[in-house]
């Protein structure tokens, strides 16, 4: 009788090998193989997936099966024969029929962010970001290496739709934000959140300051649900002026930068907000000893893979907003993904 496996090289095993799990996941979304499941009349065998998929059906065949224990797919065995069909997971996130569905994401992860996380250690020895290496394309210009394409640019657009159909309701009552009728949000790609904030908030206004390239994608393939309510403005938010506003938004936005980028962002919206006005940080947010969540550790990580920033606490965060000038930090865990900051402008 053998022994048991020890629990230390299980974790090694588990650790070397997540690179699998994640490869499973990208495939399947990349066949299109939960959408071929959504579209079914009922669940489906090998040979009707893979003629679906246009895939052999060996090769059909492992990945359905490594999609069950991983809780994408579910199957029946009944009659002898197997017949796949989509998980609660899968249809809530992995079909294009969803409303919460993630697949831009996730490809956008499979297909960029996956191919600059093979060179972590070039980007630990070096202390910058990987496109050059993964792409061959300089990130001295650190949004025109994350647009290279009008197809890249799309799709990570697409993906941080995806993101606030989740967590966007969620960061956005984590405070009542009722007072501040005139809304900017900085770098708010084509708007989603801008949308949510104006459902939520039926009396404000959100102007959405965009790069143009990211406007110009948001009018021409994600257009507002909400015209009136919620506007577009090209700009930088670094060098151009930023609209005057009650309150900006900040999602997803400073963990980009560097601690001097960010300093100087903040002081620029800190001189265009309206005395009494705010700005709300939307982030992952570490620990207070800066050694978790993992997640938010491995979003550090990824910020040196693909950007120049890191995740923070919230010491950190209220000295970037402290330093700017901004007071009454006050930090609400969502049970999120993502944590949001308010901070305040004085009255004079």
């Amino acid at each position: 009788m053998g022994s048991a496996l020890d629990p230390a090289f299980r974790l090694l095993q588990e650790h070397a090998h997540g690179f699998m799990v994640s490869q499973v996941l990208f495939a399947a979304c990349e066949l299109g193989l939960f959408d071929l499941l959504a579209e079914a009349p009922g669940p489906l065998d090998v040979a009707a997936i893979s003629e679906g998929l246009g895939a052999s059906p060996r090769g059909t065949e492992l990945l359905l099966e490594a999609c069950v224990p991983l809780r994408l797919l579910d199957v029946d065995t009944r009659g002898g024969t197997a017949r796949y069909a989509n998980s609660e997971l899968a249809r809530a996130y992995l079909t294009s029929r969803s409303p919460t569905g993630q697949r831009a994401m996730l490809r956008y992860l499979g297909s960029t962010t996956y191919r600059c996380w093979g060179h972590l250690a070039d980007a630990v020895r070096q202390g910058s970001n990987q496109y050059q290496r993964a792409f061959g394309v300089p990130a001295g210009d650190l949004f025109s290496a994350i647009y290279r394409s009008p197809a890249e640019r799309l799709q990570f657009t697409r993906g941080l739709q995806e993101i606030w159909s989740v967590d966007g309701r969620r960061v956005l009552t984590a405070f009542d934000l009722s007072p501040f009728h005139r809304i900017c949000d900085l770098g708010g790609g084509a708007g989603a959140l801008a949308q949510e904030c104006a459902c939520v908030y039926p009396g404000c206004h959100v102007t959405v300051l965009e790069v143009p390239e990211v406007v110009q994608t948001a009018r021409a393939h994600l257009p507002l649900q909400t015209e009136g309510q919620v506007g577009f403005r090209e700009g930088d938010f670094f060098e151009d002026p930023l609209p005057e506003a009650d309150l900006y938004i900040l999602a997803r936005v400073l963990h980009d930068w560097s601690d001097e980028k960010c300093s100087r962002l903040l002081a620029r919206v800190h001189h265009a907000c309206r005395p009494g006005g705010g700005v709300l940080v939307v982030e992952r947010v570490l620990d207070a000893d800066g050694r978790g969540p993992l997640a938010t550790l491995l979003g550090s990580l990824n910020m040196l893979l693909q950007a120049e920033g890191r995740e923070r606490t919230a010491a950190q965060f209220r000295a970037l907003l402290a330093a700017a000038g901004f007071g009454g930090f006050a930090l609400r865990r969502t049970g999120g993904v993502h944590d949001a900051i308010l901070a305040t402008k004085a009255l004079p």
